[in-house]
């Protein structure tokens, strides 16, 4: 499938990311396609779904062998073509190799969804993707867990008693609940 969009010239550095790019992803974003969602309660895109909802995010999971069922009480599209919009960000939990496709097709329907993101999961990198996206308009986030991202950048995960590898003394900003739709210091309606 092809758009017509192809990279121009060097994008960004996705070797690292500054935490205020990923914090702006996060608090702007409020709906996500999650390209290779499962319904198996033991899999990382389930946990990753699961904890976005209870975020506030309207969470759309694709899966061919799925869809028209629900996962997480999200119903579950075959294709991206198939997801009402707005979606903002597209998150891709397949395979390296398959962002490439994934990301060409979120490119052909970017304006109808109104996508601004595509985000690929951890262990997830491929830079011809991700230079196809920013060509056309798209920020990128490649190897990363919007869950984790969060849960880092709200302090949350630290609560947790997981190495953040920040030290600090400050107190983090409390949401509604346990830090719930709060990432650094910027509250999410």
């Amino acid at each position: 499938m092809s758009c017509g969009v192809r990279a121009k010239g060097d994008g960004m550095n996705h070797d690292r990311y500054d935490d205020t790019y990923i914090a702006g992803i996060l608090s702007e974003v409020r709906s996500i396609a999650m390209v290779g969602a499962s319904a198996n309660i033991s899999r990382p895109s389930y946990f990753a779904l699961k904890y976005l909802v209870g975020k506030g995010y309207a969470v759309h999971p694709i899966n061919p062998g799925l869809a028209g069922q629900e996962i997480a009480g999200c119903k579950v599209y075959g294709t991206l073509a198939e997801v009402p919009a707005p979606v903002e960000m597209v998150d891709i939990f397949r395979n390296s190799e398959a962002a490439l496709e994934v990301t060409r097709e979120a490119i052909c329907d970017k304006d109808r969804l109104g996508l601004k993101v595509v985000w690929m999961q951890l262990s997830v990198r491929n830079d011809a993707a991700a230079a196809e996206a920013e060509a056309a308009g798209l920020k990128v986030v490649m190897n990363r867990c919007p869950k984790i991202e969060y849960g880092r950048l709200s302090g949350e995960i630290g609560w947790m008693g997981v190495n953040a590898g920040v030290v600090s003394s400050r107190r983090p900003l409390l949401g509604a609940g346990v830090q719930n739709q709060v990432i650094n210091g910027i509250r999410r309606p």
